[in-house]
């Protein structure tokens, strides 16, 4: 955001949007044919080692942090319009300065509104990717349940998933006040 329209921003913007438009099934098999298949850098599955992490891990996180991404960007541009960063820039205050106190302190509030519903993607994503790369875990549990009509393990991963998804929501509604202090001293005005 604080280089718009050079060729960094429009070249992030690219691997972003191509972050979010992919899903995470067809990331999964491009890697396995790139890295494992005709690179030969990485593993393709399973889950013996660190190096077998990777492939897993980016394409897990690629969509995600594309969404970040998206959103600390359009985040970003709107803070630069306010009239306290016009007023910091006159003042003098260094680049580096103005992008990590000024900026990006006030353009982090919609970026942690997404990690509830974000870390619920990645929940629900890591079924498609556990079964793409063999990785042991709950989702390939939920997945042979399904297919099995194991009705009481359905239900069970269900409520552990829910009760995961429940809990970083919780979590970040109580990270609002440490990140902006703002938010409880409005709620003390109210009462």
């Amino acid at each position: 955001g604080l280089t718009r329209g050079r060729w960094p921003d429009r070249a992030t913007m690219l691997v972003a949007t191509t972050g979010i438009s992919l899903p995470s099934f067809v990331i999964g098999v491009l890697l396995i044919l790139l890295f494992a298949h005709m690179w030969k850098l990485l593993p393709p599955a399973l889950w013996e080692g660190p190096a077998y992490m990777i492939l897993p891990a980016v394409t897990l996180g690629l969509a995600p942090a594309a969404y970040i991404a998206r959103l600390t960007r359009s985040s970003v541009l709107e803070v630069m319009t306010k009239a306290y960063i016009t007023a910091a820039l006159a003042k003098g205050v260094g680049r580096w300065r103005l992008a990590l106190r000024h900026v990006l302190k006030n353009s982090i509030l919609p970026v942690a509104t997404l990690f509830g519903p974000l870390f619920a993607d990645l929940l629900t994503g890591s079924f498609v990717v556990e079964y793409i790369f063999g990785v042991p875990g709950m989702g390939r549990f939920f997945i042979t349940a399904v297919t099995n009509r194991d009705y009481p393990l359905v239900m069970g991963v269900t409520l552990v998933y829910a009760t995961l998804v429940i809990l970083a929501n919780l979590a970040v509604d109580v990270s609002y006040r440490w990140l902006d202090p703002r938010i409880d001293a409005e709620r003390e005005g109210a009462r």
